[in-house]
């Protein structure tokens, strides 16, 4: 299984991991950053979450070798909270997310992330969900998909794609990948498609989409700095704009003095800042790592640590 994880040693090292600490990977994929956790944790444990039963047949295998104080929760880590309440565990000291697609889910061909290869419309990182990108694009009106394509998408010919896949539907239904990457170069000029590969940025809104990313993490994120005992910290990696501008802004807003209190001789504990920023510029992946791993290339990491 060929996973490279992206910048590793930088989020490993960001943890400030201790050795009796809890950590949480959300993100176990196949569980790079979770076995250097795991390594480091002698006498703590680790709880990863995954929704991808293909990843967790793997991770538990490699996860094995290591240690056996670690426990896989097989769930969206958007009910973080909830699952670690049911074990016991209110407080962390540390908690990793990794977002996006993982290299085995892009080449998996049958699970339809890839532009590249022809597969079913599908998209889902978790197989038990109903809901797929065939779903999406079979039965969302023009103005859904038109919304979507702009929004986690940005792409600048989003009513137009939206409408091609509107008339093609009248006549038969959307089944694969390639027959939706035909439908998208026949919406764009030549010049864009000469830009870069045209169905990049509407597979990347769809995947979105289906597996509800932006909502999970605008809304795990809070959750997770109040679970962070004091001098705890949260690293996390992200692939694309949208994702960073939410990290950024909830991480910003978490670490400043309310403006209510700002300029009082004594700031109440309630309106202190919960965290500080440990990074306050992005850290980017090195040339090397550049260079053994191109899809690297957009991964930006922050980490905060609890006040």
């Amino acid at each position: 299984m060929k996973h490279v994880s992206v910048l590793l040693n930088e989020a490993i090292d960001g943890l400030n991991i201790r050795e009796d600490g809890i950590y949480v990977d959300c993100t176990l994929g196949y569980a790079g950053h979770s076995k250097e956790i795991l390594k480091r944790i002698k006498r703590g444990k680790l709880f990863a979450f995954d929704q991808d039963i293909d990843a967790i047949l793997y991770s538990t295998n490699v996860l094995s070798d290591v240690g056996d104080n670690f426990e896989i929760i097989k769930s969206n880590f958007i009910n973080l909270k909830e699952e670690l309440n049911t074990r016991g565990i209110k407080n962390v000291d540390g908690i990793l997310f990794d977002l996006g697609v993982s290299s085995p889910q892009l080449d998996e061909e049958t699970r339809g992330f890839s532009y590249h290869n022809d597969a079913p419309l599908d998209m889902r990182m978790d197989k038990d969900n109903k809901f797929s990108a065939y779903n999406v694009v079979n039965e969302y009106s023009v103005e859904q998909l038109t919304k979507i394509f702009f929004e986690y998408g940005e792409e600048k010919y989003s009513k137009n794609i939206a409408k091609k896949i509107v008339e093609y539907r009248k006549n038969k239904q959307v089944e694969t990948t390639l027959e939706l990457v035909d439908i998208i170069k026949s919406a764009v000029p030549m010049k864009r498609i000469l830009q870069s590969h045209p169905a990049k940025k509407i597979f990347q809104a769809i995947r979105i989409e289906v597996n509800k990313e932006l909502y999970v993490i605008e809304h795990v994120l809070p959750t997770a700095i109040d679970l962070l005992n004091k001098g705890g910290r949260i690293c996390v990696i992200t692939f694309h704009s949208l994702e960073d501008k939410i990290v950024k802004r909830i991480f910003n807003e978490y670490s400043k003095v309310d403006d209510i209190v700002k300029g009082l001789p004594e700031i109440p504990d309630e309106y202190k800042p919960k965290i500080k920023l440990i990074n306050k510029k992005v850290i980017t992946p090195s040339d090397d790592e550049l260079k053994n791993n191109n899809r690297s290339r957009s991964a930006k990491l922050r980490i905060v640590e609890k006040l």
